[in-house]
């Protein structure tokens, strides 16, 4: 409920400070008394749009707080939690309106922005008057009433988690045919990929292995001249080694005794031999580790430039090769399971909107009955309020090729003031006092079905007197059982249910200095007087004393 209300510098409204209670308040007054901007101060801390020429003449700003109580359960708190606002007891809504046109929003004094604040404001206070734009004339709403008063709310639920699934799905398997084409547009070149690099076998090391071995039997290559050349001088026709083996042969054969003098030639002699033996010992293994083939430098070559060929084809190192073959096997194994997934996927659409069918097509006959249902509530209402030849009408569109979180159905509601006239959305139809009628129908209808826990009225009983009004009074204590109502009315019939009585007046303050607007709670006395002078008009008789008491203890 709306516990508070406080209006600082807005319009004719310096200061004021409303504590409000449950049940029915009514407020009164002269017109002009300032009825109207208690009205728009409020709709400026519920989020409405701003405008500078709210601010009182002469401040440079007004501020507008609203205290509200609600259920821990009510919809409004979890908005609150979904963005970072913290959930006191109280809901406090403020606005700021500055006079360059600037306005400030905050709950539970944490900034928030102007829409999140008419977005919480919504869900606690509807507002409904003969010109009213908002609540129930909004055909965006009417399905949420409909599901609400055929308690519904549970199977829409269940309708928007099908749908939810189902869009869900649909996304997975327009994701997995996008890749399933991407793999099939390059599936050409990844079969050639994959089959020259699996023809290639690129092993990790390989370059820098090959590298090494391309260098030694480059070396090998250009050391073999020198070796054939040290091989000549050593083994060949000129070798030095048999022409000084037969040389220590003649010199042992002349040598005689242990003395000879020519010992130290043949000593010298078998010392070069032994060093030319291990020479050309040492030239056969250099042979060996230096054998050459033309055959191996060439494969050699040709496997590293078609290794580096490949690396820059696929612009990676030639130990990427590797990498780059196993992604492209990858491509072609996605393409193959992705196409099996694609199927699995296919099929689970087809189960989720089989499912989203057949709770979208049990939600479409309940609402047909909760329509039914709902005209006829409605129209049972409309005699009493002088609309007894009117009809208002649920109409229920549904398209089963439709798909949307909220099912199949379009609702709208429509009315047909009298016989022979066409039936159209309530805007169009109703005058504004019937519009204003056909909503207080509605609402005490759906006063305990998902109703704003505090409903606010704005004059809907202009245009209309004696039992009419006595009608739209009895109505109104209707609705307060369940719901906060506050009304605005010149009717004394309507004064006369209400619980609490609120007299708008204006005030002269500082002998005239500035013109204020008062709010001025009245006792039973003062209630009296204010339903007499609705009844009398400006000059309040005795006759219109003793039918206020009257009407007030009728009411009572």
């Amino acid at each position: 409920m709306l516990n508070a209300l406080s209006v600082r510098n807005i319009v004719l409204i310096d200061q004021l400070d409303l504590a409000l209670d449950s049940g029915m308040t009514v407020l009164t007054g002269e017109t002009g008394a300032g009825k109207s901007i208690l009205l728009d101060a409020l709709t400026l801390a519920l989020g409405g749009r701003g405008d500078a020429s709210l601010v009182r003449q002469g401040q440079d700003s007004g501020q507008v707080v609203a205290v509200l109580q609600l259920p821990a359960s009510h919809p409004a708190r979890a908005a609150l939690r979904d963005n970072a606002i913290p959930d006191d007891e109280d809901v406090i809504l403020r606005r700021v309106q500055f006079a360059d046109g600037r306005t400030r929003a905050f709950i539970n004094d944490q900034p928030v922005s102007a829409s999140l604040l008419q977005r919480i404001g919504s869900q606690i206070v509807e507002i409904h008057g003969q010109h009213d734009d908002r609540a129930l004339v909004d055909v965006a709403t009417h399905r949420a009433a409909l599901d609400a008063f055929g308690e519904l709310t549970g199977q829409a639920e269940e309708v928007r988690s099908a749908w939810a699934d189902l869009a869900e799905i649909q996304q997975a398997v327009k994701e997995q045919q996008a890749r399933v084409d991407e793999a099939l547009a390059a599936e050409d070149y990844a079969r050639h990929t994959v089959e020259e690099l699996e023809k290639l076998k690129p092993q990790a090391g390989e370059e820098e292995e090959l590298a090494t071995r391309r260098q030694q039997l480059q070396q090998a290559e250009k050391g073999a001249a020198d070796l054939v050349e040290i091989d000549e001088i050593l083994n060949g026709p000129s070798a030095p080694a048999p022409a000084l083996a037969g040389l220590m042969r003649r010199m042992l054969r002349k040598a005689d005794g242990e003395n000879s003098i020519y010992h130290p030639i043949i000593e010298a002699l078998d010392t070069t031999l032994a060093a030319l033996d291990t020479a050309n010992d040492a030239l056969e293994d250099l042979k060996r580790d230096m054998a050459y083939d033309p055959g191996e430098l060439e494969s050699v070559e040709e496997r590293l430039f078609a290794l580096r060929a490949a690396a820059r084809k696929h612009q990676t190192t030639c130990d990427g090769l590797a990498e780059v073959l196993q992604k492209y096997q990858s491509d072609l194994d996605t393409l193959q399971s992705g196409e099996s997934r694609l199927k699995a996927l296919e099929a689970q659409e087809a189960t989720a909107r089989a499912r989203y069918r057949e709770v979208a097509s049990a939600l479409t006959a309940a609402r047909t009955s909760a329509a039914s249902a709902l005209s006829q509530a409605v129209e049972a209402e409309l005699p009493d309020l002088k609309l007894g030849a009117a009809r208002f009408i649920v109409d229920h569109q549904h398209d089963s090729e439709r798909v949307a979180a909220t099912g199949f159905d379009q609702i709208a509601f429509h009315v047909q003031t009298n016989p022979g006239t066409a039936a159209g959305p309530l805007l169009k139809v109703a005058s504004g006092g019937e519009l204003s009628r056909f909503l207080l129908a509605l609402k005490v209808v759906l006063a305990d079905r998902g109703s704003a826990p505090v409903l606010i009225f704005d004059e809907i009983d202009t245009g209309v007197g004696g039992a009419v009004a006595d009608a739209i009074g009895r109505r109104l204590a209707r609705l307060a059982k369940t719901v906060q109502v506050l009304t605005v009315t010149h009717a004394p019939q309507v004064a006369a249910r209400a619980n609490r009585h609120l007299l708008i007046e204006k005030q002269m303050v500082d002998e005239g200095a500035f013109m204020r607007t008062h709010v001025r709670p009245l006792d039973k006395a003062a209630r009296q007087e204010e339903v007499a002078r609705m009844l009398a008009g400006a000059e309040i008789t005795s006759e219109a004393r003793a039918a206020a008491k009257k009407l007030l203890s009728a009411v009572g």
